[in-house]
């Protein structure tokens, strides 16, 4: 079997024995990158929870791993690379759009480099199975300058984990781990291993120059990444990630070049066809490359998402052919594939309309909305479950962009509008949401406050329910749901300088709700509404954890 710590990738002189044969297991993806942190002695792993990664730390905190959710990505990362930097093996776990919350620290620590090691797993989701956009986070890699890996199925989600410290600790620097909702989520058999190589103990050593990013010494430490990168493209060349699969002789009619999950479509779709299987989608390992498009008359790039594989093979003069663009949107399949082999470019059959989701009934967020929808309220949303306001009944939602954009957005709105539209103008974020990346919005409406001034509703359910009701530092838990010290979100909204705080309950407050937001809405003054109830999905496990909470 396929695996990293036996088959001599040339990195570390040392051998990995495999454990008992009982230990091969049915694993998702997110269990066996979990699985693989815990063999490899990762020291800590940090994140926020966000489909389809939020399973990773989970796992790991539960097989006994240090892991802990941050207030958001950016936090997380920054949080792991410290870790790093004293030595460390540290893994930062999100979804793809997180990444976009932790670009600023992941650029520079390209730079910075590590010195034990630290691996950042994206978890991207075509076809936009729970997500804002379908972004496509093969390009971070490109821009940052950072190695990827990019694992088919679970037994590979485990090796490319070892695989990736052991790159981020040869070369000092980060890795990228890109998975896909397909493979988090789906269950293959996966052989855990020994580790014979312990983890360094943690130690920090002074390297002010490698670690302080002034511009004289940022100008060296790009020049120390291009260098490692040059070297990590040539030692791609021989590894063992990229892998060539034959079943014809060299000279056949078709070779496919493919990567992740398009790997398992490819090779089913086309099981005649040579395939080259790149684990390593960054840097390219071109001479590769080119010695296998040489070998066959046709060669064809299968990948899902944009056409990072074909463009950038294209680049560097090796002719293939690419997919055409009405494959680029969704996820693949072995149907799709076989599609595109067929060079078909009729109108795809559109998949049944399931029942469309919607809130939970009892859910103490719908209350809310449908005392929005009857006041007319322009509503400025959020990232979270509550989202689902815009949909029927309710439809009382204008706006969702990002995690922390409804405060800024609505900010923006009230500016602008006219003095009887802006007073209608309403913010509606959640609870996680508001500690992920509301907090400067709110400085922000204290800072610049619109002439009519603003209403800001925060739905407090004590958890992050989209993702599965995961704690944050508002609900007063750890991740392993232990006790935590609490965030009080009044508290943190009056220190900011909002002078209208209120806190309500939806339910045995019910006929306050209306009056408090009519009111809101017409003082023109700055307005925090505080709409707590828990959960009902969460609200068991918290009275476990919390006693005397209801």
């Amino acid at each position: 079997m396929f695996g990293i710590w036996d088959l001599g990738f040339g990195i570390f002189p040392v051998t990995f024995s495999s454990m008992s044969e009982p230990d091969r297991k049915l694993l998702s993806g997110n269990e066996a990158i979990a699985c693989a942190a815990l063999d490899a002695g990762v020291a800590l792993g940090a994140g926020y929870p966000g489909t389809p990664s939020t399973e990773i730390l989970e796992v790991f905190s539960s097989l006994g791993g240090y892991a802990q959710w941050s207030p958001n990505e950016k936090v997380a990362l920054e949080v792991a690379l410290g870790a790093a930097f004293a030595g460390a093996r540290a893994v930062a776990t999100m979804k793809h759009v997180g990444l976009n919350v932790a670009a600023d620290p992941l650029f520079t620590a390209a730079y910075t480099g590590v010195t034990g090691a630290l691996v950042v797993v994206s978890a991207d989701d075509p076809g936009l199975a729970s997500s804002q956009n379908e972004q496509d986070n093969r390009r971070y890699a490109v821009a940052a300058g950072l190695p990827m890996l990019e694992p088919a199925d679970s037994q590979e989600a485990y090796d490319f984990t070892a695989a990736a410290i052991e790159i981020s600790e040869r070369w000092s620097i980060p890795v990228l781990l890109r998975v896909t909702t397909r493979v988090c989520h789906s269950k293959t058999i996966v052989q855990r291993r020994t580790l014979n190589r312990p983890a360094a103990a943690p130690h920090y050593e002074r390297d002010v120059q490698g670690r302080v990013m002034i511009p004289t010494y940022a100008r060296l430490a790009h020049r120390r990444l291009r260098a490692k990168l040059a070297a990590i493209a040539q030692w791609s060349e021989t590894a063992e990630l990229n892998k060539v699969y034959s079943p014809g002789s060299p000279g056949g009619e078709l070779g496919i070049i493919t990567s992740g999950i398009s790997t398992m479509h490819a090779r089913e779709a086309a099981p005649a066809a040579a395939v080259l299987k790149l684990g390593m989608t960054y840097p390219l390992a071109v001479g590769k490359i080119a010695r296998f498009a040489r070998s066959v008359k046709r060669c064809l790039v299968i990948e899902e998402g944009d056409p990072y594989l074909a463009e950038s093979i294209r680049a560097a003069g090796i002719a293939v052919d690419a997919q055409p663009e009405m494959y680029r949107f969704g996820e693949l399949s072995v149907e799709r594939v076989a599609r595109i082999l067929a060079n078909d470019r009729s109108a795809e059959p559109q998949p049944a309309k399931g029942k469309p989701p919607q809130l939970c009934v009892g859910c103490p967020h719908r209350l809310t909305f449908e005392t929005l929808r009857d006041l007319g309220c322009v509503v400025a949303g959020d990232i979270g479950c509550y989202t689902l306001g815009v949909l029927p009944p309710f439809e009382a939602m204008d706006t969702c962009v990002c995690m922390g954009a409804s405060i800024s957005v609505g900010l923006g709105l009230r500016h602008v509008l006219g003095e009887e539209q802006a007073r209608r103008v309403v913010s509606v974020i959640g609870d996680s949401t508001f500690v992920h990346s509301g907090i400067t919005g709110l400085v922000e409406m204290v800072y610049n406050p619109p002439a009519t001034g603003h209403v800001v509703i925060i739905l407090d359910n004590g958890t992050t329910a989209m993702t599965g009701l995961q704690e944050h530092p508002a609900t007063g838990r750890r991740l392993d749901h232990g006790p935590a010290a609490q965030l009080s979100i009044e508290a943190l909204a009056k220190a900011v300088g909002v002078p209208c705080v209120a806190v309500i309950d939806p339910i045995s407050q019910r006929d306050r709700l209306r009056g408090l937001l009519e009111e809101s809405l017409a003082n023109g003054r700055l307005n925090v509404i505080i709409i707590r109830r828990p959960c009902p999905l969460a609200a068991k496990r918290i009275r476990q954890v919390q006693p005397g909470q209801s």
